[in-house]
């Protein structure tokens, strides 16, 4: 997200000092909270970049690290401005409800959890970058989006507040696992960075923030910010926008100590004749992520770019065609083999999750996204050496190749009683095969820090078998539904199923906002997973007879979606 020059504001002298405190002592990572919220946090961004989150006066300060690990820095740092309201959720209410009581005072107090409607934040300040380093931001309201967006990762990493609301003693008799419950919602004030007259509605059409009031307002004055006092920011909202549309890098300038290419970050720059000739590593087979990557070494993954800028790309025009009679809209292209398209650190686990597409490649994948192991916290200037260069469990080529996986998952006795594709090897590779020549699915390998656990497929049901066993009012043209298997038995286990789950979930609303709708078809005897389902927010429609099962028809909708599971 590039940004036009501005001055550089100078940051106030406990964040100065705050920038160049040791990464050593802050590796409390976000998630595992506990009673003081005040301590430092390490936060992990899904590209694989990581923030150090510390108390100020009044709020937080949000500070880049790895300034040498990664090929370029995380733009800037910045402090927030954050507070808390009580009693505000009581005035809240019930939407169209009155108070028999009247308007209960509130008063303001420090930020110490959560609440469910009672938080204010804005940004007091920025420190950027030396200019002789990074080239300025070309758009400040970018750079200032991807700043407030990661401060809302952080936030929304808390622990979730109460959800039920308090009516002004309308509902006091009523159990409160019987009263109404609200969104989580954080205010966004019009102080700070965000006064300028243009900011608030830049990012309103961005998507990070919204607002109830969406009349055009009476007043001529646009300074006035009639209409832009009630921002705010809510949980479900958070986590249905794609963070590849706030995340990018700054670019180093010609004579800058740091190396040039981005961290974890999915397009590159358009290809030159020089990018051809740069020597590249073994990828096994597969296309490189981002095609023709700027450096040797530079990771890939859905947030790779040699241009810096953010690799959100809008889903393409509706446009129609047939499939065996059946009428629907021409699908994009998946990502390539080996490509990592999904990846986000869960801090219940202390790993990074992440789904590639499988590969026919005779050798095992190189991972190519961000892993939670420790690395050296600093590297020298210059050097070109970057995390994803360093050896690593993820990055080392041990691993079986997929197909070798796949048949030793698809002849594991528990794997083959749902599955049924247990045989040689020839019968997983021409299902393999088969997957990624299918115009309407594809095939998915799920990795904890780059170790492959399990194997998906992703698919659209309108086009799927289970379509043809639906009338046109259970699903919509962008619906999805997916498959799943977990093959490495280390991966078992409630928690970690219903992460992937969530995770799966999240990116079937992430990779096209016109699904509404996630369906799934397991066997009606397959109690456990139906369970693990009903847990993160499936709810069970009715029974399908298909040829070979009897299935429960699984739904989630997006409306009724609120996060997926950290």
């Amino acid at each position: 997200m590039a940004h036009q020059a501005g001055p550089t504001l100078a940051p106030p002298p406990l964040f100065s000092l705050m920038w160049i405190a040791q990464r050593s002592v802050l590796q409390k990572p976000v998630g595992t909270h506990s009673s003081n919220i005040m301590a430092p946090s390490l936060v992990y961004l899904p590209n694989g970049q990581t923030l150090t989150v510390s108390s100020v006066f009044a709020g937080f300060a949000f500070k880049a690290n790895d300034l040498n690990v990664h090929n370029s820095a995380f733009p800037p740092g910045w402090t927030i401005i954050i507070e808390s309201q009580d009693d505000l959720d009581d005035e809240v209410a019930v939407e169209g409800q009155e108070s028999h009581n009247g308007p209960r005072k509130s008063h303001t107090r420090r930020f110490r959890n959560p609440t469910l409607h009672g938080d204010h934040l804005f940004i007091s300040s920025i420190s950027n970058p030396s200019n002789t380093d990074f080239k300025p931001a070309t758009s400040p309201t970018r750079q200032i989006a991807m700043m407030l967006w990661a401060t809302l990762w952080w936030y929304f990493h808390q622990p979730k507040p109460n959800p039920h609301i308090t009516t002004n003693g309308v509902n006091d008799h009523i159990p409160e696992a019987g009263r109404p419950k609200g969104d989580w919602r954080i205010h966004i004030k019009r102080e700070g960075i965000f006064k300028g007259r243009h900011l608030l509605p830049k990012l309103e059409r961005m998507g990070i923030i919204t607002s109830e009031d969406s009349c055009v307002g009476e007043s001529f004055n646009d300074r006035s910010g009639e209409g832009w006092t009630r921002m705010f920011a809510s949980q479900r909202g958070f986590w249905l926008v794609d963070p590849r549309i706030f995340l990018f890098t700054l670019s180093p300038t010609t004579h800058s100590p740091f190396p040039g290419a981005s961290p974890y970050p999915s397009r590159p720059n358009s290809p030159n004749r020089e990018s051809f000739a740069i020597s590249r590593p073994d990828t096994g087979g597969e296309m490189p992520q981002g095609l023709i990557t700027p450096q040797a070494h530079s990771p890939g993954g859905p947030f790779a770019s040699g241009s810096h800028l953010p690799t959100y790309y809008p889903p393409p025009p509706t446009l129609f065609t047939f499939t065996d009679t059946i009428r629907h809209p021409i699908r994009q292209k998946p990502p390539a083999q080996g490509e990592t398209f999904y990846t986000r650190y869960v801090p219940s686990v202390n790993q990074f999750l992440s789904f590639r597409i499988a590969s026919l490649s005779p050798k095992s994948p190189t991972h190519r996204g961000p892993v939670s192991d420790s690395t050296p916290s600093f590297l020298p200037p210059g050097s070109g050496v970057t995390q994803g260069s360093l050896p690593s469990i993820a990055n080392m080529t041990i691993n079986p190749n997929d197909i070798d996986l796949l048949h030793t998952w698809m002849n594991d006795p528990r794997v083959d009683a749902l599955f049924g594709m247990a045989g040689p090897r020839h019968v997983q590779e021409q299902m393999l095969r088969e997957g990624l020549n299918s115009k309407h699915s594809f095939p998915v390998i799920g990795c904890w820090d780059g170790k492959p656990f399990g194997y998906f497929e992703l698919y659209w049901v309108k086009e799927d078998r289970l379509g043809r066993y639906l009338s046109s009012h259970d699903y919509g043209n962008w619906d999805r539904g997916f498959h799943a298997l977990v093959g490495e038995q280390e991966f078992r286990g409630p928690h970690r199923v219903k992460v992937w789950m969530s995770a799966l979930v999240h990116y079937c609303w992430l990779a096209d906002p016109r699904t509404e709708r996630v369906l799934l078809e397991p066997r009606v005897d397959n109690k456990k997973f139906i369970d693990y389902l009903q847990d993160v927010g499936f709810y069970k429609e009715r029974e399908i007879s298909f040829p070979h099962k009897q299935a429960a028809l699984m739904k989630i909708r997006r409306e009724g979606w609120e996060a997926p599971v950290l």
